[in-house]
């Protein structure tokens, strides 16, 4: 491989913080209000031009599970849009506030930013991070001003893939323990003109749907080829219009630029195929067409950091409530996707996940090892594969981002490291804020 040398240059420290969050998606966002109500100065970097991350700019169809939170019902009541909720066979059953309004939550998380005086800088990206030592002060970001420095009392990783503990030298292992395999990644999309007095919505690789030519899962295991193959379509926002999570790629490292952008074109190329498919075999869909694609990819899994306490999958059976929990009332099954072609891994279980009570997030998990004032917030927290599976959901991460935000105000207040014992604090503004097992 060949090199250049950078010169070396000054850089300006353009902006100073209490807590510093990075990554506006659920958990960012969680993490951004937490900190701010708990009455930090609080600054947002952001890539994408809006809130939400997944959310959002990656048209997820909906918030899975059954988490509660007082952020999150809030957010969710707020957000609420007009939409009906639909069984499999297009019946209305109720107004549902888990189906998202993309916009409207995008607008939403926007104002409630805006609210507790929260700076966000959109359109940058995090280029490199300031240490001194073990300890993080801040991070480096490029965007149309150039080359900048933030500097922080406290720094959130909440990129999702750990980007900002990655850099700080944090250890971590990529996907399962065994391989390091992860699951696949996907490009959500949306297609218009379905009816949906006929339409079809399995919501689950079980859902295996009769049609007039067969079982839907069926008939996409034998049209398409591996590793798509499986066919999950949600109601939206807006009539007529039906979420779409079909397209699959597998053996992605969404750590590795050339393979997103590789998985990029696959995915996008797979779109046609779907919609042919559906015009075919679902009922419903024959005149439906593309409405539209997701700005961002859905990266499922990638850097699982070695932190004070690894969340295992026990502890999510046996609903463990942790004596330093910062996130609660968490649930969902484990959904794995399958690591080698489309539907549910072999490990996975969404219908024989039996567990029915909620579950804690303690705050150890969120403390990377090695590394002073930065605390990990997400899918990307201390976790095996299979907890990963399940606290990655974005109902949970966005508890998990509140209580991050919460810790880090705390640790400033108390001028504290976040490894000494200042947990009682947290646990007092956790209540303040309304968070309780």
């Amino acid at each position: 491989m060949k090199y250049i040398t950078e010169p070396a240059r000054e850089i300006p420290v353009a902006k100073e913080c209490d807590v510093l969050i990075c990554g506006g998606g659920p958990a960012g966002f969680g993490a951004a209000i937490g900190a701010a109500k708990a009455g930090q100065k609080v600054i947002l970097i952001e890539r994408n031009s809006i809130i939400g991350g997944m959310a959002t700019a990656g048209l997820m169809s909906h918030w899975t599970g059954n988490t509660e939170g007082p952020l999150l019902d809030d957010l969710l009541e707020r957000a609420r849009g007009t939409s009906t909720d639909y069984n499999y066979f297009g019946e209305k059953i109720l107004q549902s506030k888990f189906i998202i309004d993309h916009e409207k939550l995008s607008l939403t998380m926007l104002k409630m930013l805006d609210e507790e005086g929260i700076e966000v800088m959109f359109y940058t990206q995090i280029a490199d991070v300031i240490m001194q030592g073990n300890n993080i002060l801040g991070v480096i970001v490029e965007n149309k001003s150039g080359r900048q420095a933030v500097l922080a009392g406290k720094t959130i990783d909440a990129t999702g893939d750990g980007d900002v503990a990655c850099r700080a030298g944090a250890p971590y292992q990529l996907g399962r323990e065994c391989d390091n395999a992860m699951q696949p990644v996907t490009l959500m999309m949306q297609v218009s003109g379905v009816d949906y007095s006929r339409a079809i919505f399995p919501g689950e690789f079980e859902d295996n749907i009769e049609v007039p030519l067969g079982r839907i899962q069926d008939l996409a295991h034998a049209c398409f080829e591996n590793p798509m193959g499986h066919v999950l379509l949600y109601p939206s926002a807006i009539d007529g219009v039906v979420t779409v999570n079909m397209t699959n790629v597998t053996g992605v490292d969404g750590t590795d630029n050339s393979e997103i952008s590789r998985s990029q074109v696959t995915l996008r190329l797979q779109v046609e195929k779907i919609i042919d498919f559906l015009h075919q075999y679902a009922p419903g869909y024959e005149q439906c067409r593309l409405y539209r694609t997701a700005s961002m990819i859905g990266v499922r899994e990638t850097r699982h950091f070695s932190c004070e306490y690894t969340i295992t999958e026990e502890d999510i059976e046996q609903a463990k409530v942790f004596d330093d929990w910062i996130a609660t009332r968490c649930y969902f099954n484990f959904d794995i996707h399958n690591i080698e072609g489309s539907g549910l891994d072999k490990n996975g279980r969404q219908n024989e996940f039996i567990q029915t009570e909620r579950y804690t997030i303690p705050m150890r998990s969120l403390i990377p090892l090695k590394i002073e004032n930065l605390l990990l917030a997400g899918r990307s927290i201390g976790g095996t594969h299979m907890a990963h599976s399940n606290f990655r959901a974005m109902a949970i991460c966005l508890n998990i981002g509140q209580g991050a935000g919460i810790c880090a105000a705390i640790a400033n207040k108390n001028n504290s490291t976040l490894r000494n014992n200042f947990y009682p604090d947290v646990r007092k503004e956790l209540t303040r804020q309304g968070v309780a097992v």
